[in-house]
Order: structure tokens, then sequence, then C-alpha cells
């Protein structure tokens, strides 16, 4: 972490300068930038972001009285870990969270069918998928991570609860009247009970439902979710019990002859557990709530499918009981296929709001959070007056895929997890926990969160230099490794560079020259950026402002960190910021070659000809290109990025400060 860049200042470097009017939590503003409905994780990831940026404003409401305190979402995915580490929180949870090292399988016994058997065993994710672990930690204390990255940040952004949302307006046209900046009316009802009934309105430029799978935002669009149920009930509690199970503590999948299946999560803290527990089937029509299901029935059910094992349960922290189904909506925004180009979209759903699907995959709460990371953004980008609007396309159109691809998943998965295990001779319907467990292997990538890949569009290039970098798959998130800065000496991650700041970042990978010479691929490239009128650090950074605040250019090099002297690198790569014109030092690695992990060969870098790596302001990898391929480097960027002299009243009334993230 970078502070002090404008001048020594006492107290907590994680706290930012406050700028500007603080939020007032119990009076919203007439108008706002952007208009967050919901405080979930897809809500509070996407304030979280745009707090950062104290020249938008911003608010979200909740209707709520208060921040969540017992959630019921768990499951920490190694990519929603590497997010975490963008918006500087990681640690804590490692700290707080249950690691998910393991995970084991247990069917019936062949000796006596009325028992359970441990039958497999495997590492809950891959060697090498990521430098973070699978953890579970109870929603609420994700919330209060975010909440406390808002309250730090430059805005100190806090909530609105006790708001209800009730109307939307969406203004048509562009710009011109007063207040056509500001094309979204919404009106807001009270719920406390000092104003109770009392009702708010508020314009805004853009506003995103992040309101849950009953969503207003979304009904209020003419939006619904498409999908169907499995007429399957399942039950889920958190407990405190005493048992002789040997794998309590670990993630376990259990398939019974005949009594349920039943899956087990080991909570944070060491004592809590989470119980999946197979229930009933419906009919055909029938709804959930007919069913007088209680929690001890819960308990019964479990302690048949682990028999022989025996479950005392001494607390019950939380429970419930839910019917399996998926559930998609057509499009994320208020623009119809046949309006895409006539009009851009104002208004924006995320998270539960625009897709459902069942628990136990562990994948709600972490696709509603990379959702409003997908969003976030590009709202800032396009707020800030550094992008064309028509980047906003983006948001419905890639993450409507990575949705699908998630309901597909989690229907098959669903519903291997609910089958009843084969007969040993193979004459009963079910399905074997052997192959549940391949396919559990197989499937690890996408249950890890890696798995994402971007289709091609105007913010992600064609796979034509992939061959350069073939472990930085253009699309997919950028794969961190270990590298060692070259000022300090200290060993670091590279991924961890980039921040949740909607920078741009361009890794350039050396090729195997002295990159202290000045006719190096390195030395050329460096010149082009820093000298060239197309370079695009130069075009699209405002006059004044740090060099690297819009774009973010970083070096790595094939030699080892004693073989080089600093002072012989480019300039470029050690550039003066902020009042004082203070350089930084940490733009340039090389590998960690002690540790024998070599970020070339790790990553299938080509060492002979190098090549850079554009990464998106989400840690998704949006172009690979040669070391000296200077004019589509350019000519990428301005396909959505504008001047930086460029204004649009209608978007950006204010003008940007660029302040550095650093």
């Amino acid at each position: 972490m970078q502070f002090y860049l404008d001048g020594f200042k006492v107290g907590d470097p994680f706290v930012c300068e406050a700028v500007g009017e603080p939020v007032d939590p119990d009076v919203l503003p007439d108008a706002v930038d952007v208009l967050i409905i919901g405080c979930g994780p897809a809500g509070l990831t996407l304030a979280a972001q745009l707090a950062a940026f104290p020249e938008i404003k911003v608010r979200i409401v909740e209707r709520k009285g208060g921040p969540l305190e017992l959630g019921q979402a768990d499951g920490v995915a190694c990519r929603t870990m590497e997010m975490f580490e963008a918006f500087g929180f990681s640690e804590r949870v490692m700290k707080e969270a249950c690691w998910i090292n393991e995970t084991v399988f247990w069917e019936p016994d062949k000796a006596d069918r009325r028992n359970i058997v441990r039958s497999g065993r495997v590492q809950d994710t891959e060697e090498g998928l990521s430098e973070f672990p699978h953890v579970v930690l109870n929603q609420a204390r994700v919330h209060e991570f975010f909440l406390d990255a808002m309250r730090k940040s430059p805005t100190r952004l806090q909530p609105n609860y006790s708001r209800h949302l009730i109307d939307l307006q969406i203004e048509s046209g562009g710009s011109g009247a007063e207040g056509a900046g500001y094309p979204v009316t919404a009106r807001l009802e009270r719920t406390d009970q000092e104003h109770e009934g009392e009702v708010e309105t508020v314009r805004a430029r853009y506003v995103v439902g992040c309101d849950g799978a009953h969503s207003t935002v979304r009904k209020l669009l003419g939006l619904s979710m498409k999908g169907d149920s499995a007429n399957q009930v399942w039950g889920v509690m958190d407990v405190l019990a005493v048992t002789d199970f040997p794998d309590i503590r670990m993630k376990a999948v259990i398939h019974s002859a005949g009594k349920g299946n039943l899956l087990i999560i080991p909570r944070e803290g060491g004592y809590l557990v989470r119980l999946y527990i197979e229930l009933d089937r419906l009919e055909e029509g029938e709804r959930l709530e007919r069913r007088n299901i209680t929690s001890e029935r819960l308990v019964e059910a479990a302690r048949r499918i682990l028999h022989p094992y025996t479950l005392e349960v001494k607390e019950i922290a939380w429970w419930s009981v839910y019917e399996i189904g998926q559930r998609l909506c057509d499009r994320f925004d208020d623009v119809p296929e046949e309006e895409v180009g006539e009009r851009l979209p104002r208004v924006f759903i995320a998270g539960d709001a625009c897709h459902t699907h069942s628990p136990k995959a562990g994948q709600g709460m972490n696709v509603s959070m990379a959702d409003a990371f997908n969003l976030g953004w590009k709202l800032a980008s396009v707020l800030l007056g550094r992008s064309k609007p028509e980047l906003l396309y983006t948001y419905s159109a890639e993450r409507r895929t990575v949705a699908q691809e998630l309901i597909d998943f989690d229907r098959k998965f669903a519903r291997m997890i609910s089958a009843p295990p084969r007969a040993e001779d193979g004459s009963s319907d079910g399905v074997d926990p052997k192959e549940f467990q391949r396919y559990f292997v197989q499937q690890g990538r996408f249950t890890a969160g890696v798995a994402t890949r971007y289709g091609p569009s105007l913010i992600t290039a064609e796979s034509v230099h992939q061959d350069l970098a073939r472990g930085f798959v253009i699309g997919e998130r950028f794969h961190s490794a270990p590298v060692i800065r070259l000022a300090d000496a200290k060993p670091v991650h590279l991924g961890h560079t980039v921040k949740a700041d909607g920078r741009w970042r361009i890794f350039a990978f050396a090729d195997r020259r002295d990159p202290a010479d000045l006719s190096s691929a390195i030395q050329r490239l460096c010149r082009f950026l820093e000298e060239s009128p197309e370079s695009p650090v130069r075009r699209h950074t405002p006059e004044g402002a740090d060099i690297d605040s819009v774009i973010d250019v970083r070096a790595v090099f094939q030699q080892g960190h004693r073989e080089l002297a600093l002072q012989e690198m480019p300039s470029f790569l050690l550039p003066r910021k902020g009042r004082y014109g203070l350089v930084d030092y940490e733009k340039m690695f090389c590998p960690d070659l002690k540790s024998a992990e070599d970020i070339f060969e790790m990553r299938g870098i080509d060492r002979e000809r190098g090549c850079l790596v554009v990464v998106r302001p989400d840690q998704y990898v949006a172009h690979v290109l040669p070391l000296d391929a200077h004019e589509e480097l350019a000519a990428f960027f301005a396909r959505f990025m504008l001047d930086a002299n460029w204004r649009n009243p209608g978007l950006a009334t204010r003008a940007p400060s660029w302040r550095s993230s650093e």
C-alpha cells in the first residue's frame, strides 16, 4: 500500500481524506449520479467501488432499518477473494473465515446400506488455481467489510435505511432541457416509525436495482424471471452440535440409501456447522408454504442420514427451508434488444434481481458481487468522462452470459446432489456417488469462480496474439503470480497491484534483452507511451494529472532483481507524482527466482518476444499484444475511451478531479 503521496498525515493510512459534503443518513438529496436500490452483496460492492470517486454523487438505499445481522449466504470463492484483495480487505476475511481445504464424499455402506461410509476425499480447489483459498464466512460480515470500506472512502458513503422504492420513471430523449442530465426519477417511501409513509423523490443519472429475488426495480421495468422449479424441498440450518461423525469440520457430501442426502459446510469460529438437508418432493403445482416444516424435523432428518453416527444439536443459530429452482431475466438493463444503439441504458439490475439458483453450489453471493464489480467501473468511467457511454451496453451482454452458465451448472449440480444413490446392482434410478465426485472435481474452476471468460467486444479483444502469453487468457481474470519488486526486493503478487480504483493496467513483460539498453523493446515502448501524441496514456490522461491516474503501466523483466540497476531503467517507469513530484518506485518487477516461481514460466510468456497484457479495472484480461504493437495498443483504447479534454454536460457536469488512488 502506498500513502503520504501528497504530504505526511497522522492516523490510519487506510482512511482517505474526506472530500465534499458528508452523507446525511436521514435525508436523501434531490439529485444523484447513481442511486443504488438494496444493501445486499451486489449493492454494497457497487457502492464501495463508486465511493472511491469523490466526483460521483452516490446514494444507496435499503428497505430494512439497518445493516444485515445474520446472512444466509456464506461461501466465498477464490475469485471473490481476489476481488476482496482489490478492495483491501482480503486479509481480514482470511483471518476470520473458515477455510475449505478438502471435500469428502460419503455413500451407503455396501455391507449394510443403512449406514454410510466415506468413499472419497479430494482437494477442494486444484493446486495453483488461485493464491487465495475457498472460505466460508457469514454474509453479514462480508457486508460489514464493504460498509467499512465505504466509511473510509473519500465520500464517507453510508446507506440510507428504511426506504422502499415505489416508482421509477425514465425520461426519453437526450440532453438540453433542465434536468435532462437526470433522466430517471425514483420515488421512495419511508418505512421508519418517525417518518412512516413519507415519500421522497430523487432524480438520478443511473439507477441500479440490487434489491433481491423479488426486485421492485425489475418489476417496474416490466421484466420477469424465467425458469423452473425442481419440486424438491431442502432445509438449511446453522447449528452448534456434538457428534461422532468424523468429518464434521470438512465440507462433506453425503448420499444415504433411502433417507435423503446431506451437505455439511463447516463455518467460521471452529464450532458452528451448516447443514443442507434433503426433505420432500413437492407435488406438481404445490407451494412450499403449505408444508408444515419445523426445525425439529430438519434435525431428525439429519440424524437419519448420518446413521450410524449421532448428532446432538445444542443450539440452532438460524434455519430455513427452500425449493430448488433456477430463474433468469432476459436482460439486465432497461434497453430492449431491438433498441440497442438507439438509446443508452439508464437502469440496471444485478445479483438476485436478475438470476436465482440453489444455494448448495455456493455461487449466489459470489456471482452477485461479480455483477456489481463489472458494472461499477463502467459507470464511473462514463460519469467521469473517461469512456464513451456505449461502454454500458457491455454490462448486460457480459453478465447475462455468465448467469446463464451458472444456471446450467446449478441445474445439473442440484439434480445430482438431490438424487438418491444408485443401487449396487444398478437396478434403481439415481446417481453413482463416485460420478458426483468426478463431476465436482471437473467443475472445480467453475465453483472457484475462475471459469468466466468474456467474449470479444468493445473492451475485450480477439485472441490474435494469445500465443505470447498462454497463461493470461483474453477474457479471463488476470491470474496473479509471485514476483519481486525491483526497487525494494519485496516479494509480492503481481495481480495485487490491480485495485478497485477504476484504472486500466498495462503489464509489459520484457523480452530477454537488457532493459537498460536504449534500443530494447521495453525502452522503445516507454518512450512511445511517454512522448508520442498517439500514446493512450497521453491521450486519455488530463493535463496536470498523475501519469498513471487513468492507465497504470508496469513492467516485468526476465532478469533477477539483483542483476538490474534501478537508475538505468526507463524514466517512464519511475514517474514523478503528487504535489511534491515524489518518485513512484513500485512500477517494476522481476521473477521470483529464489522461490523458483518464474512468472514467465508459470504463465507461458514468450521469452524471446515478450508481450503486453492489458487488464481491465475489474481484473479481466482485455488484450495481449506484442511489445512493439504501439499503434494497435492505441487503437484498442480509442475504441471506448475519450480524449482527456472531452466533456459531455449530459453525463458529467463536474470536471473530474482524477485524484490518485495510490
